[in-house]
């Protein structure tokens, strides 16, 4: 039982020993590529190749992992045990099987597709690594295990939008469908539309991976774009601080000056303890807002003010 792909479906060598490896080694496929790469219609293909029965299972952003296994409907049983219903005393009447279950539960092996399991919530293939493992699970209502009489075909797909679990990765055998070459598009398009001419397929998809990589290369730069725009905005976040704490320095200066009629700021120092930063007294005629006269002098009660002496650049309007 090998899959060497199907009349409609053209499968390259390292696709198809892919899924034959799958198949023997009895784990889970996960095939991940471009939307529109045929991961969906390989599950289906593999289905037809080795004449198993294909159940589906398409994963949104609001399926949850135990839907897969099963639901239970209390409300409805609450409502016939209000109507005095007797199916009410068995609670098996009120369990809905998920897809998991039908494919544990079928009398042959089957083709499970899970498709899409990225769009779901990051921890739901975390709620599938003992089902998919060991093939069984518990249900809580009945007290029963149900285990897999036939080993299922899982085929599970992703369009890489988003990272899967390591743990989730180490159960299965993954495979990445590569945008088809040129000369592997051709016999694409010649099984779904034969009689085209050669002359003018070929001139199509010259055309078309021109387009393809021109596409390509305005998505890469104007993802480098987007980067650049935002370390400049992160830079210009960091200069508006900048000139807002120059604002405060320069309001909390007008302020002291008009009251002591001289200029002296108040400063924390990052390394050292709180410091006075003095500058020599104006004229009273000198604006405040203009250059500082003469560099300022830092004073800390450990050390005497000739060793501290630094120049100070002035804070300008």
């Amino acid at each position: 039982m090998k899959f060497q792909g199907t009349a409609d479906y053209v499968a390259t060598e390292d696709l198809t020993i892919a899924v034959n490896a799958a198949v023997t080694l009895q784990r889970p496929l996960l095939v991940k590529g471009e939307p529109g790469t045929g991961k969906t219609e390989l599950a289906k293909q593999v289905s037809q190749s080795l004449g198993l029965k294909m159940i589906e299972w398409n994963i949104k952003s609001t399926t949850r992992a135990q839907q897969g296994l099963y639901e239970y409907d209390a409300v409805s049983r609450l409502r016939d045990s209000q109507l005095g219903e007797e199916r009410v005393h068995d609670v098996r009447n009120y369990i809905r099987k998920g897809k998991l279950w039908q494919a544990f539960e079928a009398d042959e092996r089957v083709v499970l597709l899970i498709d899409e399991i990225d769009k779901a919530d990051i921890e739901f293939p975390n709620d599938l690594l003992q089902e998919l493992d060991k093939m069984e699970f518990f249900v809580y209502e009945t007290g029963e295990t149900i285990k897999a009489r036939h080993r299922p075909v899982v085929i599970i797909t992703s369009n890489n939008e988003k990272e899967l679990p390591d743990a989730f990765l180490r159960r299965c055998f993954f495979h990445y469908i590569r945008f088809p070459e040129m000369d592997t598009l051709q016999k694409i398009v010649e099984v779904h539309h034969p009689g085209i001419k050669e002359n003018l397929l070929t001139t199509a998809l010259t055309q078309f991976y021109e387009i393809r990589e021109q596409q390509e290369k305005t998505l890469y730069f104007r993802s480098v774009g987007l980067a650049q725009a935002a370390a400049g905005r992160r830079h210009g976040r960091g200069r508006s601080e900048i000139r807002w704490q120059v604002r405060l320095a320069q309001t909390s200066r007008g302020a002291f000056e008009k009251r002591t009629g001289r200029s002296s700021i108040r400063a924390t120092g990052v390394h050292g303890p709180r410091a006075t930063l003095g500058v020599r007294p104006r004229p009273p005629s000198q604006s405040g807002r203009g250059p500082i006269a003469a560099p300022p002098v830092i004073q800390t009660p450990h050390q005497p003010a000739q060793l501290r002496a630094i120049p100070f650049a002035p804070i300008l309007p």
